[in-house]
């Protein structure tokens, strides 16, 4: 809807003579007494213009030209808002729109013929997947939703690490396991993998090969072997939750040398070098950031020859550009925090926009189960598991409660909340709007034979005005801008918070407004409002990835 205020009133400021660059804000007053929408850009102007703003709004009110029936009256409020009241035919008539176009309201096209690449997951295939991971997992999964939406070509990306110094340890924790399995007596190091995972995996190629590797000091079996069976995992635990890659994009190849010779790895190393970016002491290789005004520099060649994970992230990034995204998205965990910002220094001195990239943090998850907080270690292997959590409390409301939160704030999973059948649980609250919405019109098909296809008779929406039909009305036709908010915060917690309020006010409109009890045409107009209501919560559920029930 803001879109729809912003040419009338750019063109009321040119008939009016006035010419800014200020950017016009749409806003919606949280108080309905000041309209429905509302402007400042009187405010903005006023000065420049060296008019007083309540008296410039008046003369922008003078040359505002909106449709018939769309405006029911403007005011200048305060010190020099102009605040917007719709008509009431003019949003029933919208509501129509809801209905005619179904699964695809709310869809945009500012991402027609553009390429979009979100990575999300991307963690080390050294154990299963922890509920850390799965928070942001869920995010990436809607935000890739949410660009799809607009009409991107999105490419969902895992970026499998499969090199370093952690695969190494994996290698070495499965040998030490199945030594075990041959009956050696090994010490076990207290920085290895010690997991029942490891036990298992060790013991799985016993049973394959006997003793055969007993006395092997070679690790890239045990390492290889180890990465599938817990990479298998993790996609299967990912499946769970709806989660899905287009793209694996695996580690190692940034260290694999190309027909001249040179890995991507050391391209990078060179590139920055050419650019005065480099220095080697310590025995290490560094990027020299103090020459940005950092305190220190970043390693990223350690002096025991393994990079650092800012090198090959850089080289990584390289990739992405090469592929020719029009939008790159990173989904990072609180690790990445210090780790990332460098990344984007290092692209941006190699003539890369990272104007084009954006970084979503996601904070950490801790777990709540009767009030007690657990604590766990991926390390020692008493790690709170992304499964366990499923099996608990359902692929829906994990997913939920996963971004029920904003993405920069620290989740508290209340697993006791989770599996409540009431209106507290944020997950029941809007799977049952939608099912009660079912509910009725099977009543309403049965009892006065109402048809939900019937288009012809959608107009007998434009009978209603009251506030409860209003108010619900009103609330359909934020969401297409919703998406938008949440698409350019990369933050779907307001698609979960938009919502809600949705469910809120339906629920309103079902106690205050009796519909199969009402006059014939009023019903059905009801009933069509309820359709539009249901419409737009499933295709919510779908950016966010959680079923809608028709009975609960």
């Amino acid at each position: 809807m803001r879109e729809f205020f912003r040419p009338v009133i750019y063109n009321a400021l040119c008939s009016a003579g006035i010419t800014t660059d200020k950017s016009i804000n749409i806003e919606q007053p949280a108080d309905k007494k000041f309209g429905d929408f509302s402007t400042n850009i009187a405010l903005l102007v006023a000065k420049e213009c060296r008019r007083n703003p309540r008296e410039l709004a008046q003369a922008i009110i003078e040359h505002l030209l909106f449709p018939p029936d769309t405006i029911a009256r403007i005011e200048v409020a305060g010190a020099g808002f102009i605040n917007f009241y719709l008509a009431p035919l003019f949003i029933m008539q919208s509501v129509e729109k809801v209905l005619l176009e179904g699964d695809e309201y709310g869809k945009g096209s500012v991402g027609q013929g553009k390429k979009a690449i979100v990575e999300y997951v991307s963690a080390n295939p050294t154990g299963p997947l922890t509920i850390g991971r799965g928070r942001g997992g869920v995010l990436g999964d809607c935000i890739a939703n949410l660009f799809e939406t607009q009409g991107y070509e999105v490419t969902r990306e895992y970026y499998f690490n499969d090199a370093g110094r952690q695969m190494q340890i994996l290698g070495e924790s499965v040998q030490l396991r199945y030594l075990e399995c041959c009956g050696k007596s090994v010490e076990f190091p207290a920085n290895h993998y010690q997991g029942e995972y490891i036990r298992e995996i060790a013991e799985e190629i016993y049973h394959d090969q006997g003793t055969g590797f007993a006395e092997s000091t070679e690790l890239l079996m045990f390492k290889k072997r180890a990465e599938e069976i817990i990479f298998a995992s993790i996609r299967k635990t990912l499946e769970r939750l709806g989660i899905r890659h287009d793209s694996f994009f695996n580690e190692h190849t940034l260290y694999t040398p190309d027909e001249k010779g040179m890995t991507a790895n050391q391209s990078v190393i060179d590139a920055l070098r050419e650019k005065g970016f480099i220095a080697e002491y310590d025995g290490a290789i560094w990027f020299m950031t103090t020459k940005l005004g950092q305190e220190k520099d970043k390693v990223l060649v350690k002096s025991s020859g393994e990079p650092s994970y800012r090198l090959p992230d850089i080289a990584y990034h390289i990739t992405k550009f090469e592929r020719s995204f029009d939008m790159i998205v990173n989904v990072f965990g609180a690790d990445h925090i210090d780790e990332y910002p460098d990344v984007l220094e290092a692209l941006k001195i190699l003539d890369y926009d990272t104007g084009r990239i954006k970084v979503a943090i996601n904070q950490f998850v801790t777990t709540t189960v009767d009030g007690q907080t657990l604590k766990m270690s991926t390390r020692k292997g008493n790690a709170d598991l992304l499964d366990d959590l499923i099996d608990d409390v359902g692929a829906d409301a994990t997913r939920l409660f996963f971004i029920m939160r904003g993405k920069d704030s620290h989740l508290n999973f209340d697993v006791e909340l989770a599996k409540k059948q009431s209106k507290d649980n944020p997950v029941f609250y809007l799977q049952y709007a939608h099912a009660r919405i079912c509910s009725l019109l099977r009543m309403a098909r049965q009892e006065i034979g109402f048809e939900a296809d019937s288009i012809q008779e959608q107009s007998l929406l434009q009978q209603l005005n009251s506030p409860a039909e209003l108010q619900l009305g009103f609330a359909l036709l934020d969401y297409p801008d919703m998406i938008k908010t949440s698409l350019r915060l990369l933050e779907p917690q307001k698609m979960v918070e938009y919502l809600h309020s949705l469910a809120e006010v339906f629920h309103r409109f079902y106690q205050e407004c009796p519909i199969l009890k009402a006059e014939p045409d009023i019903a059905r107009a009801r009933l069509f409002l309820a359709l539009a209501t249901r419409q737009v919560l499933r295709n919510g559920f779908r950016i966010l990835g959680v079923s809608a029930p028709e009975s609960m």
